[in-house]
This record gives structure tokens, sequence and C-alpha cells, in this order.
């Protein structure tokens, strides 16, 4: 479980290809405190450490999670956002998030607000997936705000530090970007489907 405050960037720097697996090789800041076994969310996607070395680590993406993500766009030298899995010890200071990507979106406007970035994302018709005004979206692992919110799409406002401190500053129109929508808002809209085709 993770609450979509990154921690810090990591920067990818070897691939391997294994069958229909993919093995990331990245270094961090933290990569001395990492340790086998431990849950990483890479730009919202959760991964499991599997080797750990002075300067890096590895992680490994299966073909489910390649086809999910936007991992599979990944180069040498590509930022991603970094996030350790919760403590429960402390403040959750975003929102509970799973780590489980639920699609890709698009970024499809970048407005530059004076003081702010506003980002329009769209991420196509789904009776599966909504968003709310002043609800929570994860976006690359990052727990945000939603401004706007239109049936195929939602824009969110970016501070300066989150644009300076996360890979949000790298975006371009017509990226990528790992979405994973709010858990409560997934699991009300399944009840109401259930209720409704129960009514009928």
């Amino acid at each position: 479980m993770f609450t979509g405050i990154v921690e810090a960037t990591g920067i990818v720097q070897e691939i391997k290809h294994n069958e229909s697996n993919i093995d990331f090789i990245l270094s961090c800041p933290f990569t001395q405190e990492l340790k086998i076994d431990q849950s990483l969310a890479h730009n919202g996607c959760c991964l499991t450490v599997v080797e750990v070395t002075e300067d890096y680590y590895r992680v490994t993406a299966i073909n489910e999670t390649l086809e999910k993500t936007n991992l599979g766009q990944w180069k040498v030298g590509t930022e991603v956002n970094l996030e350790r899995c919760l403590k429960f010890d402390g403040r959750l200071d975003g929102h509970l998030v799973q780590g489980h990507v639920d699609k890709i979106g698009v970024v499809q406007n970048i407005v530059d607000k004076e003081g702010s970035f506003f980002i329009t994302i769209s991420y196509g018709q789904s009776n599966e997936y909504t968003t709310v005004p002043q609800g929570s979206i994860t976006v690359n692992g990052i727990s945000l705000t939603v401004a706007e919110s239109n049936s195929d799409d939602f824009s969110v406002a970016i501070i300066p530090y989150t644009w300076d401190f996360t890979n949000m500053k790298n975006l371009k129109i017509g990226d990528t970007v790992n979405l994973e929508f709010d858990i409560i808002g997934k699991y009300v809209n399944k009840l109401m489907k259930n209720n409704a085709a129960y009514k009928i």
C-alpha cells in the first residue's frame, strides 16, 4: 500500500529482456536502504526488488504489467517516480494507493499558469473508471486532486514543488502516464452497477 507521495526519482540504468518479461536496473538516492522482496512503486506501478547492489537495484516487470502500463516505453536514462510502501506509524499525506495501475492515460494539454501547471489527461470512455472534481487520482504514482472532470478526461493542477521534484516536468503532449483511480470510487461504482443489475 502506498500514499502517492513521491519519495524520490530514480534513473533507469539498464534494460534486459527476459522472454516476455523485462528486468529494469535503476539507481536512486536510497538504493542502499532497499532490501530484496521489498515493494517499490515505480511511476505508480508496484514492483518487487529482486536484486540490490551498492549502486543499483533490479526489478522485473512481467508481461501483464507491461501490457497495462507504460513501463515498456522506458529507455536507459528515463526518470521514474519512486515511493516505498506505506509504514503504518506515520501520517497519510496523500490517499490510499495500491500500486496497481488501472490503465494508461494520454497527456492532452499542459498549460503554464504562472505559478502552477494545469495538465489535462484523457483515458477514453469507461464504465469502470471515473473521476470527480476534488477527488483523488494517481498519475505516474503521484497523488493528485482532480480539478476538472469529464467522462473521458480530467485535469489536475500541479504546484511548482511537485513539478520540479517529480518527473512531471518531463511530460509533453502525447506522452502516456500510468493511472490508478481512487479505490473507494471503484468499489462504489461496482456496487451501484450490481444494484442496478439486481433491480432489473
